[in-house]
């Protein structure tokens, strides 16, 4: 499924990359040459994603725990509102699906030593978009503002902690998002790459029932972080 998925975005990419072609010559045809008066316009992404833990430890550890990353997709809807000539508010809801393994290395049996962490958020971003001045086909942005997160696969709900292997965390999230990317407008739609980072901002960890489990009995706190690679249409 991934891969299909990899490759769809792949096939779109280069249709857009192959539409390009004079956007970045001395004198282009300029395109959608209204797009960005509209009040209001939509759109839709897809990605990829890395998403990464940030531990805070009680006492100092022997050996940190290690968070072994994987990439997760990302699918999309993008609603745009004029503010001013450079600056738009964006909502852009999302499916994201990431996996992260965390490994113990101070535990001995290989059943202890591992967790693993499926997520599948919902994520509920509001936006600040800062564009440049449009030079030709081509216009850069910065972005910026926060979000909330819920995690459909977060075992909340679940009586039952690592000590029956199941690693729980909250089912909802509050984060911080910053990234830039560049407009292009081709002969028919604006397509728009970019690349945002997200840091959590409270403590996602549901600790196990006894206060000492060597799997969350020393952490301190436990934060998202992540990278997220879009590529929209409008």
């Amino acid at each position: 499924m991934k891969k299909l998925f990899y490759f769809i975005i792949l096939l779109l990419s280069l249709q857009s990359v192959a539409q390009t072609k004079g956007i970045f010559s001395r004198d282009p045809i300029i395109n959608l040459e209204n797009f960005d008066k509209q009040r209001v316009y939509w759109g839709y992404y897809l990605g990829f994603n890395t998403y990464d833990f940030k531990f805070d430890y009680i006492n100092p550890p022997n050996a940190d725990i290690i968070s072994k990353t994987s990439t997760g997709f990302n699918v999309g809807l993008v609603g745009d509102l004029r503010l001013h000539e450079y600056i738009n508010l964006r909502f852009e809801p999302g499916l994201y699906y990431t996996q992260r393994n965390l490994v113990y290395t101070e535990l001995t049996r290989q059943i202890d030593r591992e967790r693993e962490v499926r997520s599948t958020y919902i994520d509920f971003p509001l936006l600040l978009k800062f564009s440049s001045k449009r030079i030709g086909n081509v216009r850069p942005y910065l972005v910026g503002g926060f979000s909330a997160t819920l995690n459909l696969a977060s075992n909340s709900k679940s009586i039952d902690d690592n000590y029956q292997q199941r690693f729980r965390v909250k089912p909802w999230t509050q984060n911080y998002e910053l990234g830039f990317g560049i407009d292009l407008y081709l002969e028919y739609f604006k397509f728009s790459p970019s690349i945002r980072g997200v840091f959590g901002l409270n403590d996602e960890l549901i600790r196990d029932n006894n206060p000492d489990s060597p799997w969350t009995g020393n952490i301190g706190s436990m934060k998202s972080r992540g990278i997220f690679v879009n590529f929209t249409f409008h």
